[in-house]
């Protein structure tokens, strides 16, 4: 029988989203939940009201109809991989105990409370605690990599009292103990909870736990009881979606999208000022109200047997000018916009130039919606180790007793001997590593003397106090650390003579200069973020107990007995030397008091709330009046290329902030080391500008308010102390923001997160955090970007990031190269979209003013229907994807180029109605002067060509003649296809035109397709190409002129670094001249870094 703590809970996980009967109505809702689609479907009613509707219904329904199947389509092809994978996943088996024997069970059928057996090499099916296994003291090795994408082991150890008593089948079958535990959550790392059997009561915490998709690793079988099973585990706890993330262009289309298209004075754009759109269509209505009072009511030959008054006529107007005119943002935008970014995202994914084949990692997009945000990055928050650093840790100096040891330092009296560099340490350990380097041969002798009882002490603490795991395979010790630095420590102490060999729950294995002695481990004092320490208490041969404990200097220093050794000036010597530093002590525990705190220990243990609270509370009383025994002093090396990198993002105006928990001595090194800091930077010191502040201590008083005047007085002062703060750290930005570079020093991952959300707050600047470990989350979270690195604190980052790669020197690609491109091809794809469709859909106003403002459209409604699906979509998408204003070396050697997107400079609000400008200046041109050559004209027939379908085509053909070329002279960046599409576009034209306009396909629909003949009559009269060429020669003339001034008198940036790469590169300066020879006589640098030439006539580009 099993007592269990909760009701039993299905195994099965859904994460399909359909089914054959939901799928259509359900993915329908959820696609005009999006604001554009059901704007469009909105528009399509509308077509559907033959009073209302100009304009056939179909213009709107087939590209509706497009994007809602292409994105069905897609959300099935997906859903249908997860009915797989659910499938696959519910109906995979293992051996679960029923009737007192184990059986073989689906997944699905698992329940709350089941005992099963895992074997070696099988997923884990729901949260387990971990009862035995047939290791040694039950230990049980796990795989995370599909829980935080780690593919390092991980060790999970069962209670001491389970390992003994539940090794047999008939034991387990008969297994009644009562486990109460916290709720169902999502952290991984964080578990709760209590086991009651046999009248005893035992913690439970997150090492005795198997968690829902793990894989047993060198582990022959183990057995468990599930805790939590399906949709509570916390693998699918952690499932829910993640915070959506926003570009700044992405916000500014859409606002701008908003201002275009969403003010018809519909409920969804109440809140919207007044809209170029319904001025438009509200003025045009008024004109026609006007135009029936005057002209329509007096004409009997318009009369349609409808006695409507000019008033209502001119409603049903205003309503058809919004259908006609809603191609000013056509749906496909959004589809054009999402298929740029999806391509971008690969061209990152398979750039063999951010390849990190040492650990075979390549750069990987995340997201696939944030990528010209790359190229607008103001601020860069990175953690320091092992994203600056190798996070590689290297023993390289001590200090024992006061007495310093390691390279270039003297030993007391004696003198000490300086291993030549390559050289290594033999110490009397036959289990000592090959690779440890340590160079100082003094060490070793007082080592192998024996008369220095604190250096024992001080390796002797290296080898006991940790949570290293022991190994051993093919005759070889090997290590499996949760840190790197606790691996450096314990393989320190390893070939210094002090091995550790294995543990088991309560005992530690040490080979003690070749002599084996195992300890009782009485307790651990695990180490967390806010504590920077841990300490393990033992019970030492002779009986008597000890505590030996390791953290950062700073809390240390605060629990020392107050005659100890400090050694505060020679952790700050380590550090000026850019080593991280930790300080060694221990203290002696009486048997009394050790009764006394471990009966509380074990209270604090067994609390089922505010565990970790209490915890720490115990462990304060028993870390005080410790005895220091020395401080280690570990090299973090920097990354290749990390100097180069964060030099050439600062010339592209981007602030670096490095945010660190090291003390301020071992930042601020760091900071020369990788250049952030230079000799000719002044540095100010966080306690030098703070201003005065008189801090008065206080007792903490609970005063509870009685009145209402008391009520208002304490709301009143909590009011202002928050004023106070938000001002506090208004100035702290100012300051900060105010240098060329930061370095915060002694900040936990809770303070990163808060610092980027101050600068996003104050600043409203772009923000991007990079980092490599889990305490690095929040703030890669917090960030507008965050980036992840593939380093040796596992994946946590990684999985956390919008982008990651494996070396931080990658991160100037990313931006540089990618990000500006990004930034780029999308400004110039945003702002020609607009452009073509003003052209295109203006003119429909200008024609208004010659029908009678009766909202008849120019076109034939096939030309309007297939306009942005096929007539001018492609040239525009493929320089979305590819075009380049400068080669990635150029954007690479000249940084300054990046600042274009940090300053809006491309795509902003005078960019916008610059291209609304260019778009009505081109639709005048497009429609006035077919017109004016309408007017009085024959055709060599004989007859006037001037009806109005032979104007639509021909305004149609002008349309798709400048646009297209347009695009071409908005091309920076040539290739077979970009031609092949503009000219292709033009073909496309004209071949599904002469189509639509054929006397066959109007046989078979004669109601859809009634410009019969009209573009074979129009398109032979030479008199009509001779009007295109003339409107495309005024439409684009204008542009190449412009082009040409700016270009030649006042270049951009890009334009002066692509003459670079036009005359080429010379050895001794950056480019040669034109006509022979390097002219290298220069007047100097510009602002943006290029050589000012002598004779700038000659260049062409000042």
């Amino acid at each position: 029988k099993r007592d269990l703590s909760q009701k039993s809970q299905g195994n099965a996980i859904k994460t399909y989203k359909y089914n054959p009967i939901t799928f259509l109505p359900l993915n329908l809702f959820e696609q005009f939940k999006r604001a554009a689609n059901f704007y469009f479907l909105v528009l399509l009613i509308l077509q559907a009201i033959p009073e209302i509707s100009t304009l056939s219904w179909y213009t709107t329904l087939v590209p509706l109809l497009l994007v809602l199947g292409i994105t069905a389509v897609k959300d099935l092809v997906d859903d249908i991989a997860r009915h797989r994978m659910d499938n696959e996943v519910n109906n995979r088996t293992c051996d679960v105990i029923k009737d007192g024997r184990f059986v073989s069970t689906k997944w699905k059928d698992i329940k709350v409370g089941d005992v099963v057996r895992l074997k070696k090499n099988t997923f884990v099916p729901a949260d387990i605690l971990l009862l035995s296994s047939s290791e040694p003291n039950s230990l049980c090795y796990v795989e995370t990599a599909e829980l935080d994408g780690e593919t390092n082991l991980k060790f999970k150890m069962a209670l001491e009292v389970t390992h003994r008593h539940l090794q047999e089948e008939s034991a387990l079958a008969d297994f009644d103990g009562l486990v109460e535990c916290e709720e169902p959550n999502n952290r991984l790392d964080k578990f709760t909870g209590m086991l009651s059997w046999r009248d005893s009561l035992y913690p439970l915490d997150a090492d005795k736990i198997l968690l829902r998709g793990c894989k047993i690793r060198n582990t022959d079988f183990c057995h468990g009881m599930v805790i939590f099973a399906g949709a509570d585990t916390k693998i699918m706890r952690n499932s829910g979606r993640t915070r959506f993330k926003r570009t700044k262009i992405d916000s500014l289309m859409n606002y701008m999208v908003y201002t275009v298209t969403w003010g018809f004075g519909m409920a969804l754009c109440a809140l919207q000022i007044i809209v170029v759109l319904i001025l438009l269509s509200a003025g045009l209505a008024i004109g026609h109200t006007y135009w029936e009072q005057q002209i329509g009511n007096s004409s009997w030959y318009l009369y349609d047997a409808q006695d409507s008054s000019p008033a209502y006529r001119g409603f049903l107007t205003f309503w058809g000018y919004i259908i006609v005119l809603n191609t000013m943002v056509p749906i496909s935008l959004y589809v054009s916009v999402e298929v740029i970014r999806f391509g971008q995202s690969y061209f990152i994914n398979w750039d063999l130039q951010m390849y990190y084949p040492e650990k075979d990692t390549a750069a990987k997009a995340r997201t696939t919606t944030l990528n010209e945000q790359l190229g607008q990055i103001q601020y860069i928050f990175s953690d320091k180790t092992g994203t600056l650093t190798q996070n590689i840790m290297t023993f390289k100096k001590c200090c024992i007793n006061g007495q310093r040891y390691g390279k270039l330092c003297k030993g007391g009296g004696g003198g000490g001997i300086l291993i030549p560099a390559g050289g290594q340490v033999h110490t009397s350990s036959l289990s000592s590593n090959g690779k440890f380097l340590f160079y100082d041969h003094y060490l070793i002798e007082q080592i192998k003397a024996g008369k220095e009882p604190e250096i024992q002490k001080f390796f002797f603490l290296l080898a006991i106090c940790h949570t290293v795991m022991a190994d051993t395979s093919d005759g070889q010790l090997h290590y499996q650390a949760a840190s790197p630095d606790e691996g450096a420590l314990v393989t320190a102490a390893r070939n210094f003579g002090y091995v550790f060999l294995s543990r088991t729950q309560n005992t530690i294995t040490i080979s003690e200069m070749g002599v084996q002695r195992t300890y009782d481990v009485l307790a651990i004092l695990d180490f967390n973020s806010d504590r920077k320490r841990m300490s393990v208490i033992v019970r030492e041969s002779g009986g008597h107990i000890r505590l030996y404990c390791k953290g950062a200097d700073t809390v240390i220093y605060e629990r020392l007995h107050p005659i100890g050794l400090v050694l505060s000036n020679l952790s700050n010597v380590f550090a000026n030397e850019t080593l991280r530093t930790l300080c060694l002590c221990y203290r002696d525990i009486s048997q009394d008091e050790f009764e006394v705190w471990n009966k509380k220990f074990l209270e604090a243990s067994l609390a089922t709330s505010h565990r970790d609270e209490a915890l720490d509370k115990v462990y304060e009383e028993i870390e005080k009046n410790l005895i220091l025994l020395g401080a280690t002093a570990i090299e973090d090396k920097l990354q290749d290329g990390v100097p180069e990198t964060i030099s050439r993002l600062s010339k592209a105006d981007i602030k670096i902030w490095v945010l660190t928990g090291d003390k301020k001595e071992t930042a601020e090194n760091i900071g020369f080391s990788c250049e952030l800091l230079t000799e000719d930077t002044a540095i100010c010191y966080g306690e030098d500008t703070r201003q005065v502040k008189k801090k008065k201590k206080k007792k903490l008083k609970l005063k509870f308010p009685r009145t209402a005047e008391e009520k208002k007085k304490q709301s009143e002062k909590r009011r202002r102390a928050e004023a106070y703060k938000e001002q506090q750290q208004k100035n702290f930005v100012d300051l900060a923001c105010e240098c060329r570079a930061v370095i915060c020093c002694r900040v936990t991952p809770k303070q990163k997160a808060m610092v980027v959300e101050l600068v996003k707050k104050y600043k409203k600047a772009i923000t991007l955090a990079i980092g490599d470990g889990a305490n690095d989350v929040n703030m890669i979270k917090t960030a507008h970007i965050g980036v992840g690195i593939s380093g040796q604190e596992g994946m946590q980052a990684v999985m956390s990031s919008d982008y990651s790669f494996g070396q931080f020197r990658y991160l100037q690609r990313l931006l540089l190269v990618h990000g500006r491109w990004s930034y780029i091809r999308m400004c110039k794809f945003l702002r020609y979209f607009f452009y073509k469709n003003f052209a295109f859909t203006l003119v429909h106003i200008w024609y208004s003013f010659f029908n009678g403002f009766s909202a008849q459209t120019a076109y034939e409604d096939w030309f309007i229907t297939v306009y942005n699906v096929l007539y001018s979509s492609l040239p525009v998408l493929l320089v979305g994807l590819f075009d380049q204003d400068v080669s990635d070396k150029l954007s690479l050697r000249f940084p300054r180029l990046y600042v274009l997107g940090q300053r809006d400079l491309l795509f902003n609000y005078k960019k916008f109605f610059l291209s609304l400008l260019h778009g009505a200046v081109t639709s005048l041109i497009i429609f006035f002067i077919p017109y004016g050559a309408y007017l009085v004209s024959m055709g060599q027939d004989g007859e006037g060509p001037a009806d109005y379908q032979s104007f639509a085509v021909t305004a149609a053909s002008s349309l798709i003649f400048v646009v297209n070329f347009q695009i071409g002279l908005d091309t920076s960046y040539w290739t077979f296809v970009n031609a092949f599409s503009v000219f292709g576009s033009i073909a496309l034209y004209f071949g599904l035109t002469f189509d639509f306009h054929s006397a066959g396909i109007h046989v078979l629909f004669p109601s859809v397709f009634q410009f019969t003949g009209a573009a074979p009559n129009a398109l032979r009269q030479p008199y009509l190409w001779l009007t295109m060429i003339l409107t495309i020669a005024i439409c684009l003339l204008p542009v190449v002129a412009q082009r040409f001034l700016s270009m030649t008198i006042w270049p951009s940036e890009s334009d002066k670094v692509s003459e670079i790469w036009y005359l080429g590169e010379c050895g001794r300066c950056l480019f040669t001249g034109a006509g022979g020879g390097c002219p290298c006589t220069w007047q100097g640098w510009d602002e943006m870094g290029i050589k000012v030439p002598s004779n700038p006539s000659h260049f062409g580009i000042l």
